[in-house]
Order: structure tokens, then C-alpha cells, then sequence
């Protein structure tokens, strides 16, 4: 069992914040990450900045030219996962896209995620039908590559990701990019049901929860909530924004420990 599955068999739902690393600044991210894994987080997703964020909306997208601009790279990142993974339990897992990877060199990458403490990669722009060659290298180094599946998914897609995600699923609320949201779609608890069918995985539902409503909501039907762009818009709003991440992410896992299990 991985560091990440091992997450889903402790009696509650998943909390999995997202930031993105080096935003404001890397002091930033380290404060930031010790305080959200205080506070109920699960598991964090540490972005990697990149130019061209197919998968992500106009929130994480200027949180990660800032970064960009600050000369935050995947190797920088890798330094920062290391120290963080110092300081706290929890996984770690890289939110990146292909071509920082690729031009870092597959083995090369996932050899140094794992000497800097990272359990696990999620891709949004790498299909399954073109993760073979990382899939069996991810394996051969124990780390989890997490697929994502849309509504817009097939079931036949579905049953793909199934078959080769691990850690877990994660779930695309809507469609479309990153990003915090007055409402969730209405057909929500559809799309997961449509997917614990074929997949043994824990279910985990991103892109668009802002609010602990939502997320208590979300996990009714799935088994970890992931929450990004209202992390960095606090982030981005306030300067001292320590103080309302700490209750933004107390309400959160508040709100998912008062259901049952």
C-alpha cells in the first residue's frame, strides 16, 4: 500500500489543499504547507509553475507566471518538497504537466521525486493511451501517477483510468479549468456514481470547490475533496493571508468530519 492509499483507510474523508510553489514567494510556500497539514490536511498537491496551464483558470495561471518570474523551477520545487517533506507526515504530490518532465528526463524526474519525499504525480495533460513509458517508470520508483476523468468522460475511458490510476481517481468537477465557483454542477453526484462502478480507487473531486458547503457536499459521494484557486486567491488578496487560510481550511475539514464514514 502507498503513502497515499494508506491516506484513505484512516476513518475520514480526504482533504487534499492545492498551492503553487513559490507563490507569493518560497517562504510563503513553506509556512503555508506546515499550517494547511496542521489544520486537516491529507495530502498536499504542490503545482509546479509552467507557462501554458491547458488544465488550470485564470487564478492559478497568474500565481504561476509570479512564480515563474520569481525563477521558481521543477528543480527548485524538487528542493522545496525535500525540506517540506522534513517537516510533516503527510504525502506530497506534484500537480505538473508533461513537458516540464519531459524535458527534465522521465527517470530522472521521478528518481528525484522520490529522493525529495514525494509520493505521487498528477498530469493533466497526459492521457493514458500516452503513459505507458512514465507509468512503468513511476512503478519501478513507487510513486503514484493519478489520472484525471471528466464528465465528459466515456465509461469506456473511465474503465481505462480504473485500470491504471494509482493512489487514487481524480474526478474533474466540471468542465472546463481550475477554479472557484458560485455552484457545482448539478449532475455531480452522477458522473461519480458512473465512475465507482467500474473503479476500485478512492474517488477524489476537484476543480471549483470554494466553500465548505461544497465540499461537505462533494464528500457525501467521494472520498477526498481537492481545493485550490480559493487557497491562492486568499493567498493573492491579503498579505498577512495566514489567518484566513488557517480558517478557510478548518472549516473545510470541519465540514468533512461531520459526515459519516
Amino acid at each position: 500500500m502507498s503513502r497515499i492509499t494508506s491516506v484513505f483507510d484512516q476513518g475520514h474523508k480526504a482533504l487534499i489543499p492545492y498551492i503553487t510553489v513559490g507563490y507569493p514567494d518560497i517562504e510563503a510556500t513553506l509556512k503555508v504547507v506546515s499550517l494547511l497539514a496542521s489544520n486537516g490536511a491529507d495530502i498536499i498537491e504542490l503545482g509546479i509553475p509552467f507557462s501554458d496551464l491547458v488544465a488550470d483558470g485564470i487564478t492559478i495561471q497568474r500565481a504561476s507566471f509570479h512564480a515563474l518570474q520569481s525563477g521558481v523551477t521543477p528543480k527548485v520545487c524538487l528542493k522545496i518538497a525535500k525540506e517540506l517533506s522534513q517537516k510533516t507526515e503527510i504525502p506530497l504530490i506534484f500537480m505538473t504537466y508533461f513537458n516540464p518532465i519531459f524535458s527534465y528526463g522521465l527517470e530522472e524526474f521521478c528518481a528525484a521525486c522520490v529522493s525529495s519525499g514525494v509520493s505521487g504525480l498528477i498530469i493533466p495533460d497526459l492521457p493514458p493511451e500516452e503513459g505507458s513509458e512514465l507509468e512503468a517508470i513511476t512503478q519501478r520508483q513507487g510513486l503514484d501517477l493519478i489520472y484525471l476523468l471528466a464528465p465528459t468522460s466515456t465509461q469506456e475511458r473511465a474503465k481505462l483510468v480504473a485500470k491504471r490510476s494509482r493512489g487514487f481517481i481524480y474526478l474533474v468537477s466540471v468542465t472546463g479549468v481550475t477554479g472557484a465557483r458560485d455552484r457545482l454542477a448539478a449532475d455531480l453526484e452522477t458522473f461519480v456514481t458512473r465512475v465507482r462502478r467500474v473503479a476500485t480507487q478512492p474517488l477524489c473531486v476537484g476543480f471549483g470547490i470554494s466553500t465548505a458547503e461544497q465540499a461537505k457536499r462533494v464528500a457525501k459521494i467521494a472520498d477526498g475533496v481537492i481545493v485550490g484557486s480559493r487557497l491562492i486567491q486568499f493567498m493573492e488578496a491579503e498579505d498577512n493571508f495566514m489567518s484566513p487560510v488557517r480558517s478557510f481550511v478548518k472549516g473545510l475539514r470541519q465540514a468533512l468530519d461531520e459526515l459519516p464514514i
